[in-house]
């Protein structure tokens, strides 16, 4: 393969920004402070803003960063309607924000701008390393308010995947000039009399003129060769590169091409057509990641040598001290990586989006229980569809099948469909409670997580320092 030459200020290692608060400020800090790119996930991250003001912001963290939000009087009113001292919520339920939808009010909206802007604004503080934020481009509504406030904070990359990012470029170029931005919907069933858009304009929030932001890099997350020279050539804007993302990634996977497939045990079957063509992402002239797989000194000298600038590793740093899985999950893993007890599983049906979902299974952890009850109050999965009436609607797979149905959902669709926004938070310490006790983690990683014992076998704990000194060849093993 021909080398490439690319500009020396390109990182070498992408943190991945993994699930709903695993990639937090504090690893993303931390990655970053070590040379190379700390991402924070911006997936839910207004409902996490919320629960840690809920279970009494230990630390003070997100009162301080929310002390220097540019927007007056929004974290006054946040406080005043969330906060509680430590140990005041006890063990009720927590407070649950309203669902996002084609319109929200401005105070929905500026909740999700300020809980971005205290998620890079932490990952940032205190040092002048590179932060990107990670966001799924099928969570189609919360993303123009997250990415401002991500962009007020300062954050120099955004990546997004699960799905066809084409019109976010031109809306980074607009919200840096505090523009008014507007997005297609998708919406299921029939066309509307007028478009579906979302609609997002920074002078609700301003109350004044301000000077233009700094437009961040773009990295959008492909699987194919032909999804990266359709964004390269027909986004809305400049696009800064690619994330290569083979199925062996942790989360949402890209479904195999051609005819499905699958095993015995109903895993969905990959072959050569999935394999993306290098050569052509190499043709378009852009910088790109390797990632799936990719967590290793071997496959970081593998990637450089066929022409990357580097790679993206999740499962690896999903582990360390500094991530946002909590204790208990990450000590059951590893002793499940050290008994050769633990295995990721493809699931076909896992998730509400219809996209294939990568489900960790260890002894002791209870997150694949199928009585897990069914609910969508978290609501980021929904899908918009077209009502009789030509409204729009929001309906998910997951949630109480006789309601999914009501709205025209096919039964068929509800078989297997577990709730990955409560599931997820959960993974973090911040499990809703309800009648039935408190929900249940649902952990997601790479298939690289079955041979992490190269890397950590006999270990309860590692940091991220451990990490980037094993993928860089600094400490040939850990201490």
């Amino acid at each position: 393969m021909r080398q490439m030459t690319w500009p020396n200020d390109l990182p070498r290692i992408i943190q991945g920004g993994m699930g709903i608060g695993v990639s937090g400020w504090q690893l993303a800090r931390a990655v970053s402070r070590l040379g190379h790119v700390g991402v924070v996930s911006g997936t839910s991250i207004d409902t996490v803003m919320i629960r840690r003001l809920q279970d009494g912001d230990e630390g003070g963290h997100v009162r301080r960063a929310m002390g220097a939000f540019p927007i007056p009087g929004v974290g006054d009113e946040l406080l005043r309607r969330y906060y509680l001292a430590p140990e005041a919520r006890g063990h009720s339920p927590y407070t649950l924000l309203p669902m996002f939808r084609k319109r929200v009010n401005i105070a929905r909206q500026q909740v999700t701008v300020m809980a971005n802007f205290v998620e890079v604004w932490l990952a940032k503080e205190g040092h002048d390393g590179v932060v990107g934020i990670n966001l799924l481009t099928k969570v189609q509504m919360p993303n123009l308010p997250s990415l401002y406030g991500a962009m007020l904070a300062g954050v120099d990359y955004v990546l997004m995947g699960a799905g066809i990012p084409r019109e976010i470029p031109g809306a980074l170029e607009a919200l840096a000039e505090h523009r008014v931005v507007r997005l297609k919907l998708d919406v299921e069933g029939p066309a509307g009399m007028a478009p579906d858009e979302i609609v997002f304009d920074p002078r609700d929030h301003l109350g004044c003129e301000r000077s233009p932001l700094a437009r961040p890099r773009f990295i959008p997350i492909v699987s194919a060769s032909s999804l990266a020279t359709n964004l390269a050539r027909k986004a809305s804007g400049r696009v800064d590169g690619f994330i290569v993302e083979g199925p062996t990634a942790g989360g949402h996977n890209a479904p195999p091409r051609g005819e499905p497939r699958f095993s015995e045990d109903g895993e969905p079957l990959y072959g050569e057509r999935d394999v993306v063509d290098l050569e052509k992402i190499k043709d378009l002239g852009l910088p790109f990641w390797l990632a799936g797989s990719a967590g290793t000194p071997e496959r970081l000298q593998a990637a450089l040598a066929v022409g990357a600038a580097g790679v993206q590793v999740g499962t690896l740093f999903a582990y360390c001290d500094e991530s946002g899985f909590t204790p208990e999950l990450k000590r059951q893993v590893l002793a499940g990586i050290a008994a050769r007890t633990v295995r990721v599983r493809t699931d076909s049906r896992a998730s509400p989006t219809g996209y294939p979902f990568k489900v960790v299974h260890v002894d002791g952890l209870q997150n694949q229980d199928d009585a897990r009850e069914r609910n969508c109050d978290l609501g980021y999965l929904r899908t918009a569809y077209r009502t009789p009436t030509g409204t729009v609607g929001y309906r998910c797979a997951a949630e109480p099948v006789e309601d999914f149905v009501a709205k025209g959902g096919d039964i068929a669709d509800t078989v297997g469909r577990r709730c990955l926004c409560n599931g997820l938070t959960a993974n973090i310490g911040q499990p809703q409670h309800r009648d039935g006790g408190d929900e249940l983690p649902l952990l997601t990683s790479g298939d690289d997580l079955v041979s992490l014992d190269t890397f950590a076998l006999g270990r309860t704990r590692y940091s991220a320092k451990d990490v980037i000194d094993y993928l860089c060849g600094t400490s040939g093993a850990l201490a």
